[in-house]
């Protein structure tokens, strides 16, 4: 890709164990990944303690790539309340962080994320996990799971991204032309 970094965008699938991220770049229709990964917390170790390390953690992806965007899926509720809880609260501190530093931030549905990804919105992980490999020309598919999660989600705002843009412009001609004068 010749140098070119393009734009930035941070991936974010959250959990208390496991916060999966995968960082893109994006220079047209064409996707690098720069860096995916996870941030592991322990079992024993106390809530707060946890949540402060993917705060903090997740904290040093945003410094070291500098995205324009972050992406996340949007929380899915399923019959477990204490695992949403949980996940919505490893949520909250990787939102925190994306607003400390001015990142914006934009959530899609797993099947906004799939539709993006596999072209189908009732794709199967595996099929996501081998187009995510496909579209960032990796030579294996990411591991582990929570990562290729992030990169799928990544991949989807940066699908994603040219509308919401222009939308927003639209929005804010529109307000401009209502404002009084």
């Amino acid at each position: 890709m010749s140098g070119v970094e393009g734009r930035v965008i941070l991936g974010l699938d959250p959990g208390t164990a496991s916060t999966g991220f995968g960082v893109i770049s994006v220079v047209g229709n064409r996707f690098r990944v720069m860096e995916y990964g996870v941030v592991e917390t322990a079992a024993g170790l106390a809530l707060e303690r946890r949540l402060e390390q993917i705060y903090s953690d997740v904290g040093e992806v945003l410094k070291r790539h500098r995205p324009v965007a972050t992406a996340i899926e949007a929380l899915f509720f399923n019959a477990n309340a204490r695992t949403a809880l949980a996940v919505g609260q490893a949520r909250g501190v990787t939102l925190l962080a994306c607003s400390q530093v001015g990142c914006q931030v934009y959530e899609y549905t797993p099947q906004q994320v799939k539709q993006a990804v596999v072209g189908y919105g009732k794709a199967d992980k595996k099929q996501v996990m081998e187009m995510v490999r496909v579209l960032l020309g990796m030579a294996e598919t990411p591991r582990p799971d929570h990562a290729a999660d992030a990169l799928g989600v990544a991949i989807c705002h940066a699908n994603s991204s040219g509308v919401l843009e222009r939308i927003a412009r639209s929005q804010a001609a529109t307000a401009e032309r209502r404002r009084p004068r």
